[in-house]
């Protein structure tokens, strides 16, 4: 903008005893004009200074209205001398009520004003050259008189030669956010709850798969065992008959008999005996024991096995990591789901020198039982004839690398991004959940490893689990 007090142009003297002549006229019209057309343009300069300044103060004014954050701005003094609406909205007040009021009348206890005051006579903020804050948390007095915790961020406010003319304070409420973070809280704790159940679920799903090779399994011991007791019970009665003729037969006190008399009667009872023992097939009896009594161990055994087995596997988490060897872990996986559901697939595998790996056996079981029902599920789904599983298991220096092909149709290129994702499944509804290789996944992740999928150049779904290896234990 012009000076307002800028002297006007000189004039030529004017002869008051004369007439003035035309030339000096046309001189003043002249600098008239020049000086309206400088008025002109300064008008104009300020109208649009005027209207950026409008512009300036209606975009801070936006800004302060916009803000989700509360905002109070005080002179040297604590007295309030600008607020926005956020402020406004929390204490229940306008700006023209909170206008020249001190900033301490907005909080709600004296630990609150203590910290505050202690700001405001902080000497670091009156530095000229400083131009961060510090952070204090406060409470303020909400518009229902209840407390509000507020993190504020206060930063001296300067003129323009640099010296600290008031203190701007920045904050946000925290109730809302800790209530947020309460919320949030509780949802992670309802999702691992769920995550904990889905994983059960899932493991109550691959069970119930496998109840009809559990029976199977279960019946060939007991079968055994009951065999051997009922035989056992048939031998007791022939020892216990042949035993009472032995003892029927044993001489009674009594008068002295003559010695060929005493002769005679203990050759017709050893010859009695003799006819009841090869009658009572006393000595096929005797020779028969040891295999019962072995077969009826043995059957008790693989019972006990099979129910440790079926406990380990249902068992939730409880099960503490150790020394798994993964031959033995395939080995019952595939016994599992050939016996249960899949008596006509063909796994072609073969046992190795010992993988060991840290983990737990159970879980573990979990995840390769999912890989074998699903390689069979692929492949008698596609068709195959019959359906068939290549395993192939080897330390790879640190790493054990365990893979499963099978001869079904593969993955499709657009599924391949997909197949770990929960609920995820190709499989007809009512068949699958979906889940069974999202947990595998996250079982193989929690033990350190990886599992992959992809598509076999010879065909079918290949998939690639890749486990840290752990020292053979002595």
């Amino acid at each position: 903008m012009k000076d307002a007090n800028r002297s006007l142009p000189s004039l030529p003297p004017l002869d008051l005893d004369g007439a003035v002549d035309e030339t000096t006229w046309l001189d003043v019209i002249q600098k008239m004009d020049e000086t309206y057309s400088q008025l002109v343009a300064d008008e104009i300069a300020l109208e649009q200074k005027n209207a950026e300044l409008e512009q300036s103060q209606q975009f801070i004014f936006s800004l302060l209205s916009a803000m989700s954050d509360v905002l109070v701005a005080c002179n040297e003094a604590g007295e309030i001398e600008e607020i926005n609406a956020a402020l406004g909205e929390l204490v229940g007040r306008d700006e023209a009520a909170l206008r020249g009021t001190r900033i301490t009348d907005l909080l709600a206890d004296e630990s609150s004003r203590a910290r505050l005051r202690h700001v405001l006579d902080t000497p670091a903020l009156h530095k000229s050259g400083l131009t961060g804050g510090t952070v204090i948390e406060v409470d303020l007095l909400d518009a229902q008189g209840q407390a509000v915790p507020v993190d504020f961020n206060c930063t001296p406010r300067r003129d323009a030669r640099g010296r600290r003319v008031g203190l701007v304070f920045v904050g946000r409420p925290m109730a809302e956010i800790k209530r947020a973070y309460h919320q949030l809280r509780e949802a992670h704790e309802a999702l691992k709850r769920t995550q904990q159940q889905l994983l059960h679920s899932e493991k109550m799903a691959s069970l119930g798969r496998l109840v009809a090779g559990v029976a199977h399994e279960l019946n060939n011991p007991i079968s055994f065992v009951l065999g051997n007791v009922h035989a056992l019970q048939r031998y007791t009665e022939r020892l216990r008959s042949y035993l009472d003729a032995v003892h029927a037969g044993a001489p009674e006190a009594g008068p002295a008999q003559a010695p060929d008399q005493a002769q005679a009667q203990a050759q017709a009872q050893t010859q009695a005996l003799a006819r009841l023992r090869v009658k009572l097939r006393i000595d096929h009896l005797l020779a028969d024991l040891p295999s019962l009594m072995e077969g009826t161990l043995e059957g008790a055994k693989r019972t006990a096995d099979i129910v440790q087995g079926l406990k380990r596997f249902s068992a939730v988490d409880r099960e503490e990591r150790g020394l798994v060897d993964l031959n033995g872990v395939i080995e019952r996986a595939i016994h599992w789901v050939c016996k249960g559901t899949a008596p006509q697939f063909e796994v072609h595998w073969q046992p190795g020198p010992a993988c060991w790996v840290s983990g737990h056996a159970g879980q573990l079981l979990q995840v390769l039982m999912n890989l074998v029902q699903n390689a069979y599920d692929a492949a008698s789904g596609a068709g195959a004839s019959p359906p068939a599983l290549w395993i192939t298991l080897q330390a790879d220096g640190d790493q054990v690398r365990l893979q499963c092909r099978d001869n079904g149709p593969g993955i499709a290129p657009e599924h391949l991004s997909r197949v770990f994702d929960p609920f995820f499944t190709t499989k007809a509804v009512g068949t699958g959940t979906g889940l069974g290789l999202s947990i595998s996944y996250g079982i193989v992740e929690r033990h350190g490893g990886h599992l992959g999928a992809a598509n076999a150049p010879e065909g079918g779904a290949l998939f690639t689990l890749a486990l840290p290896a752990a020292q053979r234990p002595v």
